[in-house]
């Protein structure tokens, strides 16, 4: 892929592919775009998916930003920012809701085991899953991308959000330095650890 495969990405280079999800979550800001240390062949996005929603694979294996992940569950218990009434077919209806026929009637994809994000649907090249809260309403898409060489394939992962109200707004805003400096580049070192693991495998 040329450069440093953990790399966060301009939002073009998520809103400038074919993706059928630009049809289903326009009223969705692009929050964040990474590329994935994932190099494959063109069908690795099911090997990717399946890392990621496993029950291993969507715990986070280092400790702070396991840490980090526990602190907010425990103060959204707290706070009764994840009750039941605020999360997907109760504050918010599902984005499945807005699935045109075909992928409706496709695989949803599966949900995570060890974080609240359900699966919507999957493609060859695309999985979206969503979760929601009393703060936002997020869409995790990871897409399956050609490397800039033409010679490989990679993921890409985009956090599309919806916050909530003003309060959503200065949520996000506050936990921006921390998503930046801490979980993102742990879990993509996580990421590309499992993926090389699996490999050798």
């Amino acid at each position: 892929m040329g450069g440093d495969p953990r790399m966060r990405l301009p939002n073009a280079a998520h809103t400038a592919q074919p993706w059928r999800i630009h049809d289903v979550a326009s009223d969705f800001t692009v929050e964040d775009v990474w590329a994935l240390p994932t190099p494959g062949g063109p069908d690795g996005l099911a090997k990717l998916v399946g890392q990621m929603t496993s029950g291993d694979g969507a715990r986070p294996a280092n400790p702070a930003v396991r840490a980090l992940f526990e602190i907010r569950w425990k103060l959204g218990a707290v706070l009764g920012w994840d009750k039941p009434e605020a999360g997907i077919g109760k504050r918010v209806p599902s984005l499945r809701d807005r699935l045109p026929k075909d992928l409706l009637e496709g695989p949803r994809g599966a949900d995570f085991r060890a974080a609240p994000f359900k699966g919507v649907y999957q493609t060859h090249d695309e999985y979206v899953a969503e979760m929601a809260n009393q703060t936002v309403h997020v869409l995790m898409h990871v897409g399956w991308v050609k490397d800039k060489t033409g010679d490989g394939y990679h993921g890409q992962m985009a956090a599309l959000v919806k916050p909530n109200g003003q309060f959503g707004k200065v949520y996000m805003a506050g936990i921006k330095p921390i998503r930046y400096a801490i979980v993102y580049p742990k879990l993509m070192r996580s990421i590309e650890r499992r993926w090389q693991d699996q490999a050798a495998g």
